[in-house]
Formats: structure tokens, C-alpha cells, sequence
């Protein structure tokens, strides 16, 4: 985790029976538990659905609530890697200090109000100070997007449950802030991948919200037919929970990829506002880029195709584009501090989520170094 803050936290738990299926109105909520006080400006609420809600390896799947403003909400997608075969699904590496996971394959180590960045509610011009928070982990490894048991090898069967998991989350916003005027659906890195499905699906269950879907570091995804029938179809699932939108009927397992999924949310609501942030070549997609054999110096041009795809199909896609290799904005105190062309990012963003007017910002000299 990154950006320790100096923070009195209160976490209570909330046990709900959402996950599998339904929209959760008959889920059982707990009380507050002694000695621990309602959630605050300052207090994280951790929800433990039932059902079939769960992580990679079977254990228990949670997400984090901050209450706030009840009419402004932001559902946020956490990163985490993903997994395709029996050696970077293993179990490995990620509560043992000194050696680094493939991916997140349970919420060990999650806590939102360690983070720095948006998670800064301390700072006077964070956009999101006053919104609530609803925080979803990443572990499953399946991109927020799966909905099967795979089994790898004789001993490693994995739970691709993102789907089961997210959209656990997703309605429980919807029954307990039914008055939202403005949600913004946020995702990073593989978060960012499913994020406008997450849109779509958020503007559907409140009609008369606001919805703005802002995804951050997954504009370098080819699209590649092969590789969305393999990983979205194949191996996560994830084509089988393709949303039943009237524009998405004609898709197959091929279509149903990253750069496809800003393409139908667009289409399905012309009414949500769809944005996204790279960098130009952001070290981690380099590396993901090389591991499926393609060639990482070309990552920026990827990120410009997709953009002219997506606006080609016509759908507004406002833009964001940083020079150099980060990783990481969200969660980082650079979210305040980056400043492209004369335009710093925070203010950016607060204006496309206020419904205002943005130009897309894009680096002139994209290559540091």
C-alpha cells in the first residue's frame, strides 16, 4: 500500500447475502458493533457479502464503504494484475514480505484509508472530498469481469468470481443511495478495463444519476480478437455476463474486449460521460505488452488507435494522455501535481465530473528521458 496517513479509522462490518444473483432488497445488514462509531468523514465501513461472493483461492471477498454525500458517490475498481494459466494463477508471493504476486488473488493487505491521492480526503481540492466511497479490491484475478471455476492443474483451481464480486458492490450502491444525483465509476489499471461495463450497468440501476466513468492506465489493450476470446471467453467467463443491452446482441466472444466495452457503454447510454488516463508508456504495460509478444515502444500509438476506434464508432471519449513511463495515479499524491500542456490533471478532473466542458489533454513531447 502507498501514502500512509495520519488517520483515526472506525471499521465496521456489514454482513450482507447479495452475491449469486438478485438485487440484493432482501440482504440482512448488521448493526454497528460496540464501542464502534457510524461512518464519518473519517471512517471506512468494511461490507462482507455471502453468497457467492469470494477471491481467487476461495477466501472471503469484501469491499470498502466511506459514507458521505448520499447524492455523490464514487465506485471505485481496484487494479491487482490478472491470471490466464498455472503459473501466474499460483498462490503465491502475496503476504510474504520481500516477494511480489503475479496478481491479487485475496484482499490481504486492502485498506483504502491508508491510500494517498483521492483517497486524501484531508486535502481542500480533492474533487471526491465530500463524495461517499464505495472500494472494490481486485482478486480474482479476471479483470472485475469473471464468472467461473477454473481449474489449472491438479492443485490450483482458481475462482474468477470478479463479476459475482463487483456486481455485489455495485447494487448494494444502488440500494443504499438511491438518491444519487452524480456517481462516477472509477477504475484503475484492470479496474480501468471494466469500468464502463460498470458504468452502463450503474446507469441502469439509477436512471436518474449522473453517471461519469473515468478509467486510468488500460488505453494500451490491443484489440485483439484472439485474445479477448481467450482471456474474456475462455478463461474468465466473462463473456457470459455481457450485459443485455439491446446494442450488444450481435457481439460474440471476440468483440467482448477493453476496447469494445467503452464502444457499447457509449452506445447503450449516449448519457454517461466516458473518460480515461495513460501514460504515454507507463512501465507496467510495457511489461504486460512484451509478455504477450507485442512490441512495448509502440504502446502510445496503441493508445491513440483505440481512441480514434472509440470515437470512430461515435462515441465521445474525453482523454487524458501523460508523457513518460509512470504507473499510478489514483492513489498517488502526483494526482495533484501532474500537469500536462498547462492543464493539471486534479482540475481536469473535477471539471468532467462537475459536467463541464474538457479538452482532451494530450503530451506533446510523450517520451522522458
Amino acid at each position: 500500500m502507498t501514502g500512509l496517513l495520519p488517520r483515526v479509522i472506525a471499521i465496521a462490518t456489514v454482513v450482507l447475502t447479495a452475491c449469486g444473483g438478485g438485487d440484493g432488497a432482501g440482504a440482512s445488514v448488521s448493526t454497528t458493533p460496540a464501542g464502534v462509531t457510524a461512518p464519518s468523514d473519517r471512517t471506512w465501513t468494511k461490507v462482507y457479502p455471502g453468497g457467492g461472493c469470494e477471491c481467487a483461492d476461495g477466501s472471503k471477498f469484501a469491499f470498502w464503504e466511506r459514507r458521505a454525500d448520499p447524492t455523490k458517490v464514487l465506485f471505485f475498481l481496484d487494479g491487482g494484475g490478472v491470471c490466464f494459466d498455472a503459473e501466474n494463477c499460483a498462490f503465491t508471493g502475496l503476504n510474504h514480505p520481500g516477494k511480489e504476486a503475479d496478481y491479487d488473488w485475496s484482499i490481504w493487505g486492502e485498506d483504502p484509508a491508508r491510500e494517498a491521492g483521492i483517497f486524501n480526503l484531508g486535502r481542500r481540492d480533492n474533487p471526491f472530498r465530500d463524495y461517499s466511497f464505495i472500494y472494490v479490491p481486485s482478486c480474482t484475478g479476471d479483470a472485475h469481469l469473471g464468472d467461473v471455476t477454473r481449474k489449472y492443474s491438479a492443485r490450483l483451481t482458481v475462482e474468477h468470481k470478479g463479476f459475482v464480486n463487483g456486481t455485489a458492490a455495485l447494487r448494494y450502491l444502488a440500494r443504499n443511495y438511491q438518491r444519487a444525483a452524480r456517481v462516477v465509476v472509477a477504475g484503475k489499471s484492470v479496474g480501468s478495463i471494466a469500468a464502463p461495463v460498470y458504468g452502463g450497468l450503474a446507469a441502469d440501476l439509477l436512471p436518474h444519476a449522473h453517471v461519469t466513468v473515468f478509467g486510468a492506465q488500460s488505453g494500451h489493450i490491443p484489440n485483439d480478437p484472439a485474445l479477448n476470446a481467450k482471456f474474456f471467453g475462455e478463461r474468465w467467463g466473462a463473456y457470459a455476463n455481457m450485459p443485455d443491452w439491446t446494442v450488444n446482441r450481435a457481439l460474440t466472444a471476440r468483440d467482448w474486449g477493453p476496447t469494445r466495452f467503452w464502444i457499447q457503454a457509449g452506445l447503450h447510454d449516449p448519457d454517461i460521460v466516458l473518460a480515461r488516463f495513460d501514460y504515454a508508456y507507463d512501465r507496467e504495460a510495457a511489461k504486460s505488452a512484451a509478455s504477450l509478444g507485442l512490441d512495448p515502444s509502440q504502446l502510445l500509438s496503441v493508445i491513440d488507435a483505440n481512441e480514434a476506434t472509440i470515437e470512430k464508432a461515435g462515441v465521445t471519449l474525453h482523454s487524458y494522455t501523460a508523457p513518460g513511463h509512470g504507473h499510478g495515479i489514483f492513489e498517488w499524491p502526483r494526482f495533484y501535481e501532474l500537469e500536462v500542456n498547462g492543464e493539471k490533471l486534479v482540475d481536469w478532473v473535477r471539471k468532467l465530473i462537475e459536467g463541464k466542458p474538457v479538452d482532451d489533454v494530450h503530451c506533446q513531447k510523450c517520451r522522458v528521458g
